[in-house]
């Protein structure tokens, strides 16, 4: 019953945002019922430097919103300075600066996959008949040669947001993970704010941060909209 409430909750959230994002599937930790980072890493994969910086600092600024404390990985380390990849070592001595530097959340988002997608126009589509001779089907579909038309071609960008404590009084642990389809993008900024919005949205709902703070000016403006 959770599952399908969460589930309608999701589907209103991305009729009202009308948004190029998707949720495809997502998974939190059974040990974990309420969390609430007090100091927190953003990192955004991404070979992108535009899309990196927009990504890490939107995400910081609702961090921020919800009381946490957070830095971008752009202000820690930047792989783009460096000319080989970073060791098991190197990242074991990362994640024990930040605990002694009081962070006890990692927040690591990544594009997995792309897909190339076909989507064919509604009046080619749902066809119940069974075409008993070549002529009629091929009349039918002939359009695929001169209509172009046709289909639709798309490119989807599977990705993956995956949030880590690194508390020093616990084994390193995942605390959830989403997968999120982001669809067709044309605009980084677009793509991004959607995506962070629906992040966001999901981390909310199953409280593994803080709601958001509204100040007056904020509360005052809701109330006159």
């Amino acid at each position: 019953m959770k599952r399908i409430l969460f589930t309608l909750f999701i589907s209103i959230f991305l009729c009202m945002g009308c948004t190029t994002t998707q949720l495809i599937d997502h998974w939190k930790s059974p040990d974990i019922d309420r969390y609430e980072p007090q100091k927190v890493l953003i990192v955004g994969l991404t070979s992108n430097v535009e899309a990196r910086k927009k990504f890490e600092q939107q995400l910081k600024t609702e961090f921020e919103a919800r009381g946490s404390e957070a830095i971008t990985s752009l202000t820690l380390f930047d792989p783009a300075l460096r000319t080989e990849k970073m060791t098991p070592e190197e990242l074991k001595a990362i994640e024990k600066q930040l605990i002694d530097d009081g962070f006890d959340t990692i927040l690591l988002s990544k594009i997995i996959g792309v897909e190339d997608k076909i989507e064919y126009k509604e009046n080619y589509q749902n066809y119940d008949e069974t075409y008993r001779k070549f002529t009629e089907e091929y009349l039918r579909y002939q359009d695929i040669y001169y209509n172009p038309e046709y289909y639709n071609a798309y490119t989807v960008y599977h990705s993956e947001t995956s949030m880590y404590c690194i508390c020093p009084t616990k084994d390193r642990e995942l605390l959830w993970k989403g997968y999120i389809d982001i669809v067709d993008p044309t605009s980084i900024e677009e793509s991004v704010t959607n995506y962070i919005n629906l992040a966001i949205a999901v981390l909310e709902h199953e409280q593994l941060i803080k709601p958001k703070t509204i100040n007056k000016k904020e509360k005052k403006e809701e109330l006159i909209n």
